[in-house]
Order: C-alpha cells, then sequence, then structure tokens
C-alpha cells in the first residue's frame, strides 16, 4: 500500500463541479492499493500518517504530527499511484488491486481514520476527480507499507 502524502494549507476534491471533501491546513494523501494489501498494511499506514513528522514544530524543524497539529487528513483512491512504470513508455496496471478489493480496503482505511483522528475528509471512490490543493513547502514524501 502506498501513500503519496502532501502537506497542504488546504485541499479540496471536486467531483462533478461539487466539492466532496475539504480540509485546511494538514495532509492530503493519494491512496495507491496493490493486490497483496490487507488490513494489516492499512493500519500500519494510518498509524505512520498520523505521527509521520511533517509539520514545523516551535522550532521551525519538521518535528510534528498531524496528530500533534490535529491538522486535516483528506485521503484520495488513485490507483494509478499503483502503476508499474518501471520500463516502457506505458503505465501497466496489472501491480494495481482489482477495484472491488481496493474499494474495500479503502473505505475499511477512510472507516478507521475517521475513528482515530478528528478531521478526516475523501474523495470518491472510482470518481473522476479534481484535486485542487496548495502544497504548504512543498513537502510531499511517499510512503509505502
Amino acid at each position: 500500500m502506498k501513500g503519496l502524502l502532501q502537506r497542504v494549507s488546504q485541499a479540496r476534491v471536486e467531483v462533478n463541479g461539487e466539492v466532496v471533501g475539504a480540509i485546511d491546513h494538514g495532509l492530503l494523501v493519494l491512496i495507491g492499493i496493490e493486490p497483496e494489501d490487507d488490513y494489516t498494511r492499512a493500519d500500519k499506514l494510518l498509524q505512520r500518517l498520523l505521527r509521520y513528522r511533517v509539520f514545523n514544530d516551535a522550532e521551525g524543524r519538521m518535528n510534528a504530527s498531524l496528530q500533534d497539529v490535529e491538522g486535516g487528513l483528506l485521503l484520495v483512491s488513485q490507483f494509478t499511484l499503483a502503476a508499474d512504470t518501471r520500463k516502457g513508455l506505458r503505465p501497466g496496471f496489472s501491480t494495481a488491486a482489482p477495484p472491488e478489493r481496493a474499494a474495500e480496503l479503502f473505505e475499511y482505511l477512510l472507516g478507521q481514520a475517521r475513528e482515530h483522528h478528528t478531521h478526516v475528509s475523501s474523495g470518491k471512490f472510482g470518481a473522476d476527480m479534481q484535486v485542487h490543493l496548495v502544497n504548504d513547502g512543498p513537502v510531499t514524501f511517499l510512503l509505502e507499507v
């Protein structure tokens, strides 16, 4: 399971011109789900997202987590993140989980996030989404579990 996290000052997801998810200061995380992923990996990724130290502390160092700053968490499913890009000029998608399994794991991750963090929002699984963000820093990390 992959999570491409971006520290943002604001972010929102629109579907058909309607905002379906939005946060202010926090993390926008694009989620890529692979065939071998399971609930255990989803739990590990969530704990890393909540505790990963990417926010500035009082001294200006990246030493505070999403939980520490009580920021928003915006989760967006993105199957292209699981693409195989190692060769050729066209991505392969055999490395992405089947849609039904990916939807199940994404919904599980979202549910767990809502149980463990106050400010959680999401895109719409499988929809054509427009993601708007202001990357703060910019700060972007790829987490893999």
